[in-house]
């Protein structure tokens, strides 16, 4: 590879930028895609389908046949609020392949022995938020039901353009949430990005059922081919 490639890639890497690496089977030419710029490119469909899977390989017929090496950060998912859900969620999702951190400013809860081989951090979400620094490849689920610790979560998260953005809550609670981060001023289409009710609609009725709705539902958000999510990269 190219050195400036190289080090373009490294950059990328370095800064949880998706990219993707096309090299032309034919002439073994090389260019670097980053996931913002591929709107603009000739190989838009297929790049970005690439990039929802996570998963490199060959396009193309004949002699446009080119390999697409495919660069993407690892998800991470934060949940906010160390409550049952969250203990039900957090294995599941390590074993998914989630990098998985818990943050509840409620030293009570919020602790090691609750969240085994978790990462746990007792602060304040406005605190925590900035150190973890949020992206696109990060979801936040929010699951305390305290406005006063998961809407500055939420506004952080709509902010970083997670590609995920989950809360708790009935639909009543939810539209008071809305009213409530309307008035500080996010937009209705930043808003619709929310997930509430929380999760997939499976009927869940216990924290494990709840856990393995929400789950599914962040892992769809990850798979599913999203615009919005690879330009915000």
């Amino acid at each position: 590879m190219d050195l400036s490639l190289l080090s373009a890639l490294n950059a990328e890497r370095a800064a949880r930028h998706a990219a993707v690496l096309v090299t032309h089977l034919g002439s073994n030419a090389q260019r670097l895609v980053k996931a913002a710029d591929t709107a603009r490119d000739p190989l838009a469909r297929e790049l970005d389908a690439a990039l929802a899977a996570g998963k490199s390989g060959v396009v193309g017929e004949g002699a446009d046949r080119v390999f697409l090496t495919v660069h993407v950060p690892p998800a991470r998912m934060v949940v906010v609020g160390a409550v049952h859900i969250s203990q039900a969620l957090a294995p599941m999702a390590r074993g998914a392949g989630f990098d998985v951190t818990i943050i509840d400013p409620r030293t009570a809860f919020a602790t090691p022995e609750r969240f085994p081989q978790t990462t746990v951090i007792a602060q304040w979400p406005d605190t925590a938020l900035p150190a973890l620094g949020l992206d696109p490849f990060t979801a936040l689920v929010a699951l305390t039901h305290d406005p006063k610790i998961d809407e500055p979560a939420l506004e952080a998260a709509l902010a970083a353009g997670c590609f995920y953005v989950g809360a708790l809550g009935s639909r009543r609670t939810h539209a008071k949430r809305i009213e409530r981060l309307a008035a500080r001023g996010l937009s209705p289409a930043l808003l619709e990005r929310i997930h509430a009710p929380i999760g997939l609609d499976i009927g869940a009725a216990n924290p494990p059922e709840i856990a393995v709705a929400i789950l599914a539902q962040v892992i769809g958000a990850l798979r599913k081919p999203a615009p919005a999510r690879e330009a915000a990269a």
